[in-house]
């Protein structure tokens, strides 16, 4: 009787798996919130249209949620997500032997919230968020020029952007 109880016991721990799951896969938000205001962000720098680049892709990574119906409203809706891009910058990140540059990091800094209006209350906030990604230059022409490399490197913003959006929403959908 006792092997029958061990054997019985055994199996329920090996069927009960190890309790681990997938991040990504819930939404910290409260159940209520379906409508989202997401406004243009607003643009400190010297970018042209980086404001506006960054927020369609918010837009766009919260629509692919799937949960989630996105207007640029802030009113009608149960939370808004607005945002200030603070800086743009461009620094070396490699060298060859000539002591040119020829890799760059590209950084992208925001201030970012997310209030929840049904409850008055603001559910995630980032003073100070970041994003940074490094590209390879052809030529040394950029001089540390955010705009000469955005010139010479179309790609790079709209790079930025996705990935910027992607941890964006991840951030607040997750609550890191």
């Amino acid at each position: 009787m006792k092997v029958l109880q061990i054997l019985v016991v055994l199996a329920a721990v090996s069927l009960s798996g190890c309790g681990y799951t997938l991040a990504g896969r819930g939404a910290y938000l409260p159940a209520y919130i379906h409508r989202i205001g997401l406004p243009q962000f607003t643009n400190a720098t010297s970018i042209i249209d980086v404001d506006r680049r960054i927020t369609e892709h918010v837009r766009a990574e919260l629509v692919g949620r799937g949960k989630y119906t996105i207007v640029p409203d802030t009113t009608g809706v149960d939370a808004v997500l607005s945002g200030d891009i603070l800086s743009v910058t461009l620094t070396p990140a490699a060298f060859n032997n000539q002591s040119q540059a020829t890799r760059y990091a590209l950084t992208l800094t925001a201030k970012v919230e997310f209030k929840d209006l049904k409850a008055n209350k603001v559910v995630w906030s980032n003073p100070s968020m970041q994003y940074r990604e490094e590209f390879d230059v052809s030529t040394a022409t950029t001089g540390g020029d955010v705009q000469a490399f955005l010139g010479q490197d179309v790609n790079a913003l709209e790079r930025v952007a996705t990935e910027f959006a992607r941890a964006l929403v991840s951030a607040i959908l997750e609550a890191f």
